[in-house]
């Protein structure tokens, strides 16, 4: 009986420890999701600092550019094809120290910057870098075709509202940078996703343009 109760404490360790191994820490996490990021970010130029003068080589700046027509216009089959080959070409630059939030400018915009309180509205497609990094996914999430039926907005700079902590810090810093009515992609990491979001820590590619409350 002893032997048995000794084999069943062994069994049961075992199970416990295969249980325990199974399950990632917040460090591999965090790894992962380091991985995933630089999966993506390999494909196109990265740049690791913002422009001293704010300005950033965009998609537009790029089809504008007679050199990159001449070079790939030929090879493409219509203007968007075309277009995707540009934002292959656009770099991401990265906007923190710590490599959270990197930014890809499609078009800079014209007009007024967004000033502190002020309610911007947004369009976004969101995807899953971490999916797409370990099961090839790229499942789209997020308002873009229809706006009517998720509205989303923050207060800029307004970190005292629930609307505008909800989304995380990193979906407003564009317009630290940019005017309004601008179109980017971002990588953002969890650390400054939306809140609720934290702990999975999955990073995002958001497609997302902002445009001024019109009340």
């Amino acid at each position: 009986m002893k032997k048995l109760i000794n084999s069943l404490l062994l069994a049961c360790l075992l199970l416990a420890a295969s249980a325990c191994s199974d399950k990632e820490s917040y460090a591999d996490l965090l790894r992962d999701e380091n991985h995933a990021v630089n999966a993506f970010l390999v494909n196109y130029p990265v740049i690791t600092s913002v422009p001293a003068d704010s300005v950033f080589v965009s998609t537009a700046d790029i089809l504008a550019d007679p050199d990159f027509i001449a070079e790939f216009g030929p090879e493409c089959a219509d203007e968007a094809e075309l277009r995707e080959v540009a934002i292959n070409h656009t770099p991401f630059y990265r906007i923190d120290d710590d490599g959270y939030l990197y930014m890809q400018v499609i078009d800079p915009g014209k007009g007024a910057r967004a000033t502190d309180d002020q309610t911007i509205w947004f369009r976004f497609t969101r995807y899953n870098l971490k999916y797409a990094y370990e099961y090839g996914t790229w499942e789209a999430s997020g308002n873009e075709q229809d706006v009517a039926s998720t509205p989303t907005s923050f207060r800029f700079r307004n970190t005292s509202l629930a609307l505008t902590t909800a989304w995380g810090t990193g979906i407003q810093t564009p317009l630290e940078f940019l005017p309004l009515n601008c179109h980017v992609r971002m990588v953002i990491k969890s650390y400054l996703g939306p809140t609720q979001e934290i702990s999975s820590v999955y990073p995002f590619l958001y497609n997302i343009r902002y445009y001024p409350s019109k009340i």
